[in-house]
Formats: structure tokens, sequence, C-alpha cells
């Protein structure tokens, strides 16, 4: 019987994972800290579609889920080793989904030390509470900015890694050196996913797809980096939910137990294709206010999936169109835009 706990579930990608396992009956606790890094109602309201009432969250404390008997959740900091651990030792956990941490390329070079604390310290707590609690198995995010200004196109996870151009690049890239001397020391099968450009309906208002939309249907210009001169993997949320779920269930049998994998649409889009398909998306035409290219950002993202394809038998494939399609349907809603 597998029991899930699902860090970061009031985010982008932990809300949908914990949905697919709780849909499925599997038990899952989820755990968030709410931080205010974006706006707290959109945490708060992933939440409610998942069942758990904003009014009854109190810190540290379990709640069940109105909506999927097998779903709890609670407000806890990863950061917390005391309540975490505590939480590690009640439930007794057969694998771990770590989506917990300060997200953001641009936003880790004006508040690098959030990036230490959750990226860093809190990982480190994840893996100790894994050794410590006959962990089968953690799955946690990585990032395709570990490539850094990689020439090398599609990225491999063979590829060096060295050379990382942010320090949220740098805390993933320590994400997964962390989770090997892990595996290594004390046996425990960790899964790294190096995600690209994920996108979908409840995704982060701190990425293009929310900020471009935002921008439109608002009448101001959206802020188009290196002169539109950029290429991104952009991957649907539920391509990246499903390959999550099958990465759990990989069974590793090497010696150390430990993996690392791209997980993208390996189909890079144009910035401007990108903007175009959201004008049609929308309805709408975009005014473009042109930018040099940002401190931290790389031109150009590709995912070779070969790996991917290989060994767990999966590969991304919703096409732009439709993913973007699915989005602004939600947007509007969501936003109540006419």
């Amino acid at each position: 019987m597998q029991k899930i706990l699902v860090t970061g579930a009031a985010g982008f990608i932990g809300y949908y994972v914990a949905e697919a396992y709780s849909k499925q009956g599997i038990e899952v606790v989820g755990i968030d800290n709410i931080n205010d890094y974006y706006d707290v109602n959109l945490k708060y309201a992933r939440l409610k579609e998942s069942g758990i009432q904003k009014e009854l969250i109190i810190e540290g404390l379990l709640v069940k889920s109105e909506k999927y008997e097998s779903y709890k959740f609670a407000k806890i900091d990863i950061t917390d080793y005391q309540s975490l651990n505590k939480l590690f030792v009640g439930e007794k956990f057969t694998h771990v989904i770590n989506l917990a941490a300060q997200a953001g390329v641009r936003y880790s070079i004006e508040n690098p030390h959030s990036y230490v604390q959750s990226n860093l310290i809190g990982f480190l707590n994840i893996l100790e509470c894994c050794r410590h609690n006959q962990i089968k198995h953690l799955v946690y995010a990585s990032s395709s900015s570990v490539y850094g200004h990689n020439k090398k196109i599609p990225f491999s996870e063979e590829d060096n890694v060295d050379h990382p151009v942010s320090l949220y690049a740098a805390t993933k890239k320590s994400n997964e050196l962390m989770a090997f001397t892990y595996s290594h020391l004390y046996n425990i099968q960790t899964t790294g996913l190096r995600f690209f450009t994920v996108y979908g309906p409840w995704g982060r208002p701190d990425m293009a797809p929310m900020l471009f939309a935002d921008a439109i249907v608002n009448g101001r210009a959206i802020k188009v980096f290196n002169k539109g001169e950029m290429r991104r993997d952009f991957t649907y949320i539920d391509d990246i939910v499903e390959g999550i779920v099958k990465a759990v269930g990989y069974n590793n049998d090497k010696k150390p137990p430990y993996d690392v994998f791209n997980i993208g649409n390996s189909t890079p889009i144009d910035l401007m294709e990108f903007i175009e398909c959201m004008e049609k998306a929308l309805g709408l035409v975009a005014l473009k206010e042109m930018l040099p290219m940002q401190p931290g950002d790389v031109k150009v993202t590709y995912a070779d999936t070969t790996k991917l394809e290989g060994k767990i038998g999966y590969k991304p494939k919703l096409d732009l169109k439709s993913g973007l399609n699915y989005f602004v349907t939600w947007y509007k809603e969501y936003y109540n835009c006419q």
C-alpha cells in the first residue's frame, strides 16, 4: 500500500499531483507553507478545489478534504525540521514527492536567502526525514535551469551542468548532488525530474502564460525579453503530472539507486510564436515592449527525453495550441473575463 507525502501541495504542480493520487483513492498528505511569493488567494483557491477549506487550516494540524476521502493537508514549512519529522513519524509514508521550493529564476537574484532556506535547508530536512523513516522512494523537482548556457541542443542528462547562471539553478543542481549523496550513503532511492517550462490552468502568476494573459486582457504591454529571440520547451501540466506518477513507480536497481530525468515536450517554441498562439486563444492583439536579455535567463530550453522514454516508458505530448486553449478557458473563468 502506498501512502504519499506531496510537499508544495498548494503550489501549481503540487496541487495537480495531490489531486491525481486522491482521485485514485491513494492516501495522500499534502503540505505547504502558503508563503506570499505570489498571491496566496490562488493557493487557497487550489486547496479549495481539492476540498481543503481555508478557514480550517491551522499551522501544523492535518485537515481532511471534503472532496477526497484519502486526502489530508497541513500547513507546514519544510524548513521546520521538528514539525516535518513529527509528520513523517506519525503518518508513516512510503513515498515522498518533494515539490516545495522557492521558485523563480529572476527572484533568486533579488532575494537569495529565501532560496537557501527553502531549496537547500528545506531539502536537507526532507532527505533526513526520508533517511530516518524508511521511505521507499523520494521523487523531487529539479529544473531545466541546471543546464545554464548549454550550447548543445537538445539538453541531455549526460551534459555538463556545472555552470548554473542563477542562484535558483544552483540550488536545483545542489539538490541533485545532495540526493546522490543520500542514495549512496543510505541506499535511499531518489529520482530528480528536470521540469521544462510547465504551464496550464492554475499556473503560477510569475510565469509567461499568466503574465502575458493578464497584460493582454488588461491592455498593458507584455515584456518581451531578448527582443523575442528566445525558445522554450513548454510542457503542459497534465503531461508533467503523468510523468511524476510514472516516476514514483519507477524501480531503480542501480547502486546507488539514484537517477535524474528530463521531463519536457521536446518541441521548443519561439517566444514570438508563443505570443501569437496566446493572442489567438484570447482573441486579442498584444502590445509588446521589447527588452534586453535578463540576468539569469537562457535563450533556449530543449529537453532530450530519450532516457525518460527508455526507463519510465513515458514522453509528454500535448501540443502548445491545445494547451494554451485549455489555459485561456480556465483563465477567463477564474478571473471572470468577458
